[in-house]
């Protein structure tokens, strides 16, 4: 017999549910998004709580290439509700691997 604390979604004082945690949201974000777009997941560079939910940023391999360096990067922002759940995503940039911002 599952009691509320054992359930994957807690409800909050508020009645809402609760929201994921930062470390969490990062895992749903990243592996969601590679699950989309079929490539290989790459790093989380930004996670930000808001009001709905959360808002990341996550680095892919598109276009994987020989070397290494010669891989096409892409940095899409990644919308979550509070429970971790894909909302949407937009690709904001697409970069060669060994490429430095300045």
């Amino acid at each position: 017999m599952a009691t509320e604390e054992n359930t994957e979604h807690k409800e909050a004082h508020n009645g809402r549910p609760e929201r994921v945690a930062a470390p969490t949201a990062m895992r749903h974000a990243s592996g969601q998004l590679a699950q989309m777009l079929q490539c290989e997941p790459g790093s989380v560079s930004a996670l930000k709580a808001t009001d709905d939910g959360w808002l990341a940023d996550v680095e892919v391999v598109e276009i994987e290439r020989v070397p290494d360096t010669a891989s096409v990067m892409a940095s899409y922002r990644v919308y979550l509700d509070e429970q971790g759940q894909l909302m949407g995503y937009e690709r904001t940039r697409r970069y060669g691997r060994g490429q430095i911002d300045r």
